[in-house]
């Protein structure tokens, strides 16, 4: 059964009227009673989708009210799960298209658009307790390819047809989109640990539009040491280690193209052709190590020597590249592929290591070589 949240709704049920109440739906209400009344609509069910223009929305009520009533399914979180606070990713706001729910509700039409509101958390349980006569999905609504999510099995498992379908009018309205959208700031130029270095690699990696694989992000830093002073209880010979201090040369995500909202507009090839996690044939992003690598011809950044931190091991294709290169060392946070990108760039004779920011605090790293890893028995498969 799904969980209860306490987490704010995003609607304008308050100020619409009583009258409006009658289309309202809470799954924290029918979680743990009778689905009856949702049951009984037989209706096309909106999966809670990212954000839509009231037009967007409109065109979506021409297309399903016809067939039979709709559910609009309403998030009560404001970001795609996984993606919280950025930009690029918010979920739907009830308000944004109350106008036009109001207007069919109070027509003759014979077929009504009902809200129902709930955590992304509890989609699963929706889909399994309601049967609805088809299922409507936003693209860019979740995170990660959705033929690898559970509510795809539960629709596969109880036969229920599904469409997937643009969050936007037209690619106008799309590429408008993209180039509007305030995304979260790009790290700026300074001295930065290698802690806080990889911490840029993810703060970029959220600039990233990819909702079907895995926001990536990248920075280049040139190392430059900085010695403490001698300590005055020690001997006066033995020094602090040497604090490890980066400057910011560049930072960069994997983009989508040939525009950032390309994938979204007309469907995401990983899931178009339901391909797994690490299939190398179908996704729609630069990768961001080769993104680093145009910037940097462009900007005529010199490579010899410089530190490369990254959110995600290379795949081994990119690895492949940056043997070429002269990069010098490379950083990273998450493993896949049995370590295959270590594995190459040692014997290229490039420094690699993986820093994992512990539990408790972002500053404590642990370093992982490669003989480490050989021994270590839990490996995350993406």
């Amino acid at each position: 059964m799904g969980s209860q949240h306490k987490t704010t709704i995003h609607t304008a049920t308050a100020t619409a009227g009583a009258s409006s109440s009658q289309y309202v739906f809470d799954w924290a209400d029918l979680a743990f009673g009778s689905k009856k009344p949702l049951k009984d609509l037989k209706a096309i069910f909106i999966m809670a989708p990212r954000e839509l223009s009231p037009g967007r929305f409109t065109q979506l009520v021409q297309t399903y009210l016809p067939k039979a009533h709709i559910v609009l399914g309403i998030s009560k979180e404001p970001y795609v799960l996984g993606l919280d606070g950025q930009p690029q990713n918010k979920m739907l706001r009830a308000s944004t298209v109350q106008t036009v729910i109001d207007k069919v509700n109070k027509s003759a039409s014979k077929h009504k658009i009902y809200t129902l509101h709930y955590s992304q958390r509890d989609v699963s349980f929706v889909l399994e307790k309601v049967p609805f006569a088809r299922v409507v999905l936003v693209n860019g609504s979740w995170y990660r390819a959705f033929h690898l999510r559970p509510e795809y099995y539960r629709l596969a498992n109880s036969s229920t047809p599904y469409d997937m379908v643009s969050p936007f009018a037209d690619e106008q309205e799309a590429r408008d989109f993209a180039d509007k959208t305030q995304l979260l700031p790009v790290p700026q130029p300074g001295a930065y640990t290698e802690t806080e270095m990889l911490n840029l690699a993810a703060q970029a990696a959220k600039r990233s539009f990819d909702f079907g694989g895995f926001q990536t992000g990248v920075v280049l830093g040139r190392e430059k040491r900085e010695k403490k002073a001698a300590s005055s209880v020690a001997d006066s010979a033995v020094r602090d280690k040497p604090k490890r201090l980066y400057d910011l040369l560049a930072s960069v995500h994997n983009k989508v193209v040939p525009f950032e909202t390309y994938a979204m507009h007309y469907g995401a090839s990983r899931e178009k052709n339901f391909s797994p996690m690490n299939d190398l044939n179908y996704y729609d992003t630069i990768h961001a190590e080769i993104a680093l690598i145009l910037k940097a011809q462009k900007q005529r950044l010199d490579l010899a020597g410089t530190t490369l931190f990254i959110n995600l091991l290379p795949c081994p294709t990119c690895a492949r590249m940056f043997t070429e290169t002269d990069i010098a060392e490379f950083v990273y946070r998450d493993d896949h592929t049995d370590g295959y990108a270590v594995a190459l760039l040692e014997k290229a004779g490039k420094k690699v290591r993986r820093i994992v920011p512990a539990a408790d605090t972002t500053e404590a790293t642990v370093e992982d070589t490669m003989e480490d890893r050989r021994e270590t028995t839990h490996k995350e498969e993406l």
